[in-house]
């Protein structure tokens, strides 16, 4: 989780820093072995190995079967480093928008709705089912939060929603949201 990359478009290079090893820049589509010989160190022994980089021509690689949005909400957060008992870098939750002045886990009721913020309308498709990267610190990688405990005691691990952009359009910080 302590791995942080940054995209060059202009180059096609990717950057890889973490604490722990020498930077890295690589063309992914032309040095995969090379990028996956870099992260091989600190990467979880009981887990699958890269065995090689691949591009998904026309998409981009996400978590669901659509394109999709992440969107978490900040009182939320809150709820579950309240209930946790530790603060919570909001990076663990790997959201792309995230939205503040809601009830605690309002955004669930949205599912199967649209929103619109600005001139942007969103499909919300689903919850956001979370993973054990979630309990690894985000500067670190060293797992120090129970994040999945404590979400059960909701009874599931869901945290965020995926929507689907079906009007695209320009946000900025402050827009409100209309919900259907």
């Amino acid at each position: 989780m302590a791995i942080s990359a940054q995209l060059d478009e202009e180059t096609s290079t990717l950057t890889l820093t973490h604490p722990d090893l020498p930077k890295l820049t690589v063309r992914p589509d032309e040095e995969g072995a090379r990028l996956i010989d870099w992260a091989r160190p600190v990467m979880p022994a009981d887990r699958a190995a890269s065995a090689r980089v691949i591009r998904v021509p026309g998409r981009g690689m996400t978590d669901s079967a659509f394109p999709s949005i992440s969107i978490g909400n900040l009182a939320t957060h809150r709820a579950i480093e309240q209930k946790l008992g530790q603060s919570l870098d909001v990076r663990r939750w790997r959201i792309n928008l995230w939205l503040d002045g809601l009830e605690a886990w309002k955004e669930f009721d949205w599912i199967g709705q649209e929103i619109r913020i600005a001139n942007v309308s969103l499909r919300i498709r689903e919850p956001i089912t979370r993973c054990m990267a979630t309990t690894a610190n985000p500067d670190t990688g060293i797992r120090d939060a129970d994040t999945l405990g404590t979400l059960k005691t909701w009874g599931h691990t869901d945290m965020g929603i995926y929507a689907e952009v079906s009007a695209s359009g320009k946000i900025a910080i402050g827009d409100s949201l209309e919900a259907s």
